[in-house]
């Protein structure tokens, strides 16, 4: 199982970071991904992070997971990025996992039409991004191959969702016991 999660600058760190450690300490193949043709993408907080590839490099490979933190304005940024909305576009057509969280699903997906006919939760506020969609105030929704985030608070329950939806419950409850997770 192949992922990606994309980065650009003013993204929300908490919300790329978490996913990518759970997604990883189930064995999924994740890669992190610079939206621009720079490895070092700066977080919203000021945090350098440096991306593995850049999106150029891996606009025509398949993966079971596209992944878009949030953050501002790092999900403008991600919106603003034509190679990307193509991967997002082909990879739902193909059936394959869409997932974001805080700003991006409004901000990133919805204008895409990648909501449409689906359920998602948003960080509130954002939601005057795409008002043609009614948005969840769950903290994780699965709609389909579509999975929202709500906000960095959480972005681990999004993670552990993840890997139940890419690898089973029993892998997912394998990471939960291996990081100490507390559900309420």
């Amino acid at each position: 199982m192949k992922a990606v999660i994309f980065l650009a600058d003013g993204f929300e760190e908490t919300e790329a970071l978490c996913p990518y450690d759970v997604l990883r300490r189930a064995g999924i193949d994740v890669t992190l991904a610079s939206v621009s043709d720079s490895l070092e993408v700066t977080s919203s907080h000021g945090v350098t992070v440096k991306a593995q590839r850049t999106i150029e490099e891996i606009k025509d490979e398949e993966f079971g997971l596209c992944f878009l933190p949030g953050g501002m304005p790092g999900a403008v940024n991600l919106a603003q990025c034509w190679p990307l909305n193509e991967m997002l576009i082909r990879a739902a057509n193909n059936g394959e996992y869409v997932s974001a969280i805080c700003a991006s699903p409004a901000v990133v997906l919805a204008p895409l039409g990648l909501l449409d006919g689906h359920e998602a939760t948003c960080y509130p506020g954002c939601e005057s991004y795409a008002p043609s969609i009614h948005f969840s105030t769950e903290g994780v929704v699965v709609s389909g191959r579509i999975v929202t985030g709500k906000s960095a608070g959480y972005a681990f329950d999004l993670g552990i969702r993840l890997v139940e939806l890419l690898l089973g419950r029993e892998t997912a409850e394998k990471v939960k016991r291996e990081i100490y997770y507390k559900e309420d």
